[in-house]
């Protein structure tokens, strides 16, 4: 697995790293989960994402819990893995920064490669992915921008399971969450690899 071009995250109520806020308080959000093309994604009735649309996800709660799945939704969306029809506009529409243009170039250079390579139609997906989310552990929060390490994991080559740690930054703009483009487009630069989920909290369910 090569260090998350997907970056996949999920969610539990929050026990979390360094924070300069302190936790929401408990809720009873009622947790649904959704097959993505292979990947399996929390949804929350109270945190979102309330519009599924066309492989798009929008309308996350101004909370941590609404940061937390904004980054997840967001970020796998923003994967040349789906195809222009869903990178496209989640970048364009859902991811912000100096770097988000540089993030959709690379994801249509990306994207036409392995369209070729893989001899399928223009447009069409690339296929499914084969990563779990595993954990997460937050960095910092405030009302208006986070940052979350997002724990994936994934078959190599041989067969053994591997595991890296992104981090993720979200921002509260134009009453929703807008993933904050990695530095020059490239996720590679935010992702380490991981050994151990020690510090983590693994997610539920």
């Amino acid at each position: 697995m090569k260090a998350p071009v997907l970056v996949l995250v999920l969610l539990t109520a929050c026990a979390c790293g360094t924070s300069t806020t302190p936790a929401s308080p408990a809720r009873q959000a009622r947790i649904t989960w959704q097959n993505f093309h292979g990947v399996r994604l929390p949804l929350s009735d109270l945190d979102g994402p309330r519009v599924l649309d066309h492989d798009r996800a929008k309308g996350f709660s101004h909370t941590r819990e609404g940061a937390l799945l904004a980054a997840l939704h967001i970020a796998i969306r923003a994967s040349s893995q789906w195809g222009p029809a869903v990178f496209e506009p989640t970048i364009t529409e859902q991811v912000v920064g100096p770097d988000a243009d540089r993030l959709l170039e690379q994801a249509r250079t990306q994207y036409e490669e392995r369209r070729q390579e893989a001899g399928l139609p223009e447009g069409s997906p690339l296929g499914k992915a084969y990563v779990d989310e595993e954990a997460y552990r937050w960095q910092t929060y405030t009302r208006d921008a986070a940052t979350v390490d997002i724990v994936s994991a994934g078959p190599d080559p041989r067969g053994t399971t591997v595991r890296a740690s992104t981090r993720i930054q979200v921002v509260w703009q134009n009453g929703d969450w807008r993933v904050v483009a990695p530095l020059d487009g490239d996720w590679g630069t935010m992702a380490t690899p991981l050994k151990s989920l020690d510090g983590y909290t693994r997610f539920e369910g």
